[in-house]
């Protein structure tokens, strides 16, 4: 049956860092960059809901080492709330259109309301910056490299407990982790997650394997509590920057598209799929929209079933 999809339109760059002086990253408006490339006529949601656009602000945040640290809270708190008031119809799908992956922390705490959840966690990054591994004084952290971390429960508390919900938002053990491609660098900033629980199959892992075998390690995880939902989050750098390059932090290797649109569709057509977040395109990148209609096209295959 195809998914009734809520559109949730987020457009947040609280998380992430200004790339030069007075710059100020343009994934918010992603949500409306997709629009006009026609997403809505792609997906025919049942409903649309908009959040309004946080203010940005490039400096230190006092009693936080979090860059907009407050204004991420107060934005994934109203996000929450859109997420849950869902539970009124549970065959709707929540499809969250960002923005930053700072959303993924609303997303998981409205449709942890209902019970414990998996993730699937599909990014060219393991977004597992927190304390233990970078000095926290030194420089604000954007929470966009940190997502992961905070929703397994690293972190300041301001982005790792939520209202109603016990911390973490997921469990290391049911998380799964797709398509990171740096944790193989000598420099490598974040190793430690390499010695949690989530599964995690990077991007040469993932193409040596090939997707069949990907979708099968995942579905095993998430089949270790088969009666938790789970969430898709997509960050769309998991693709090769030849293919999207309208993003804050293009990479190669990538995710081949086919193999994203089969990975992604398998799992949405799953009855336990309680939503997705799709997050880090940035319009100011692109122009021409040519990337734009990539990803509403790449969407547009996803949900026909």
């Amino acid at each position: 049956m195809p998914r009734r999809i809520v559109l949730i339109r987020a457009p947040s760059n609280l998380g992430l860092r200004p790339l030069a002086p007075r710059h100020e990253p343009g994934t918010w408006r992603a949500p409306q960059a997709l629009t006009q490339a026609g997403l809505v006529d792609a997906l025919s949601p049942m409903r649309i809901i908009d959040l309004e656009r946080p203010s940005y602000q490039p400096g230190a945040e006092a009693g936080t080492n979090l860059r907009n640290g407050t204004a991420i809270r107060n934005f994934n708190l109203a996000l929450a709330d859109c997420v849950a008031a869902l539970d009124d119809d549970p065959a709707s799908f929540p499809l969250v259109i960002g923005g930053d992956c700072s959303i993924l922390l609303g997303a998981l705490a409205g449709c942890r309301r209902r019970g414990p959840l998996s993730l699937v966690h599909i990014d060219g990054h393991s977004d597992f910056r927190h304390p233990g591994n970078y000095d926290a004084g030194a420089v604000p952290g954007a929470v966009g490299g940190m997502a992961l971390a905070l929703a397994t429960g690293r972190g300041e508390e301001l982005l790792t407990d939520w209202p109603g919900v016990a911390a973490p938002l997921v469990p290391d053990e049911q998380v799964v982790q797709i398509g990171e491609r740096e944790s193989r660098d000598a420099d490598f900033a974040w190793p430690d997650v390499n010695d949690t629980a989530i599964t995690r199959i990077d991007v040469f892992t993932a193409r040596d394997l090939g997707i069949a075998d990907v979708i099968a390690r995942t579905q095993a995880t998430l089949r270790k509590k088969p009666d938790w939902p789970f969430w898709i989050h997509l960050d769309v750098d998991v693709l090769d920057q030849t293919l999207m390059p309208a993003v804050d932090c293009p990479g190669s290797p990538g995710i081949d598209e086919a193999d994203l649109i089969l990975l992604l569709g398998t799992l949405v057509a799953d009855e336990r799929c309680a939503g997705m977040t799709v997050t880090i395109f940035d319009p100011d990148l692109d122009p021409e929209a040519e990337y734009a209609h990539r990803l509403v096209s790449m969407l547009r295959t996803v949900f026909s079933g």
